[in-house]
């Protein structure tokens, strides 16, 4: 477990995703050591239940709601720049929020929607906050990836809405490697920076991902909970991510179980994770021009 006597007063954490399973549990735990909140959840009331749980938890009332759906570029970016105009700093943005889907389903700025809220939200709202945590210096990025990454070869660049060869687990998996990727290229260009950027693989979890998939994947999520570890046990990884002195100045890792662990190689292809950089800052320029 991760030690819970550190004392994060005075420090500002975000946390997306938070209103359910790892994001709820890492939220949990950063409050209780004290530090103020912002938790991006896409639903007021089950985030203001997050809040209120939390609150009532820990006695750490400091905490604030960002409302939006990050399958939206433009409610991404309105989210960053209410943060932005409270002119507080950002010590750890912790980017949790993840989506399974059974079918293809396509955002309606035209990206396949795991794509777009696995990797395309975590790369836009990191680029519109990375001043901010640049100027918070000594500050962390926490990307959650998935040991899913095993299970592709490398990042489907001629069809990244999948038209052709769509499978569910491949199509997630292929996101999730995306977050280790994308985590190396942005670790590199944080060099010398004061802010870290490393990915953790929270293990197999028992959490709601993939529920919103009608009856089936309620009855899948219902059925793995009793195999799989809590959502608390599996959070343990990214709040270690967040907050261990371990890590001070370690940056561009692949995290699992509280260790630093080598992804497959092509998680580690520098040639991939720059390439995946540009075509994602073209997505987005794309996706902005367009709304």
């Amino acid at each position: 477990m991760v030690d819970s006597d550190i004392d994060l007063s005075g420090r500002v954490c975000m946390v997306t995703g938070a209103s359910s399973g790892i994001g709820r549990e890492a939220a949990r735990a950063l409050a209780g050591m004290g530090a103020e909140l912002f938790l991006l959840c896409r639903d007021r009331s089950r985030g203001e239940a997050t809040a209120k749980d939390i609150t009532d938890d820990t006695g750490n009332s400091n905490i604030s709601l960002l409302l939006g759906d990050l399958t939206s570029g433009a409610d991404i970016r309105r989210i960053a720049s209410t943060f932005l105009e409270l002119n507080k700093p950002l010590h750890v943005l912790l980017n949790n929020a993840g989506l399974f889907n059974t079918t293809r389903v396509l955002t309606p700025g035209g990206q396949e929607e795991m794509f777009a809220v696995n990797h395309l939200a975590y790369f836009l709202l990191t680029s519109l906050l990375l001043d901010r945590l640049k100027a918070s210096a000594p500050a962390r990025i926490v990307n959650v990836a998935s040991g899913a990454h095993v299970l592709v070869k490398g990042i489907n660049f001629e069809d990244l809405t999948f038209e052709d060869g769509f499978s569910a687990l491949k199509v997630y998996s292929h996101s999730k490697l995306a977050n280790i990727l994308f985590t190396r290229e942005l670790a590199r260009r944080l060099e010398g920076s004061g802010v870290t950027a490393n990915a953790v693989h929270p293990g197999a979890i028992g959490t709601g991902l993939g529920a919103q998939n009608g009856w089936l994947g309620t009855l899948i999520n219902t059925m793995m909970r009793l195999f799989l570890r809590s959502p608390a046990r599996g959070a343990q990884t990214s709040i270690y991510a967040c907050i261990s002195p371990e890590l001070d100045g370690m940056s561009g890792q692949y995290l699992e179980n509280c260790k630093a662990k080598r992804p497959k190689p092509w998680a580690e292809d520098d040639a991939a994770a720059e390439r995946l950089w540009e075509v994602s800052e073209g997505l987005i320029r794309a996706q902005a021009s367009a709304s």
